[in-house]
């Protein structure tokens, strides 16, 4: 009998609550902005700025600088999405399970 294969996609990224809009507010370079992006993202920040030894404000503040004339919600998603590519490109793959 075969296996189904696993899901690209974790269970947590399957739960509606990860694809919840929140807004947060943040302050860049003094000035007050809100930012809106899936619950999702907001985790992978959190985690990020952990990782980097900064708070979230300062690492939002460090795309931020670095945008562009790019929204800054669409930013930070790109950020984080490269961020995770980075990491399994760096990470050591598993050996392809090979069927008999």
């Amino acid at each position: 009998m075969h296996e189904k294969p696993a899901s690209p996609f974790s269970q947590r990224a399957l739960d509606a609550s990860s694809r919840r809009v929140v807004k947060h507010s943040v302050v860049i370079a003094g000035h007050r902005t809100s930012v809106s992006l899936e619950d999702a993202f907001w985790r992978a920040l959190k985690d990020i700025a952990a990782q980097d030894g900064v708070s979230l404000a300062a690492l939002i503040a460090r795309v931020d600088a670095g945008r562009g004339e790019a929204n800054l919600s669409s930013a930070l998603r790109v950020f984080v999405l490269e961020r995770a590519l980075d990491a399994r490109e760096t990470s050591p793959s598993p050996s392809p399970h090979l069927s008999p």
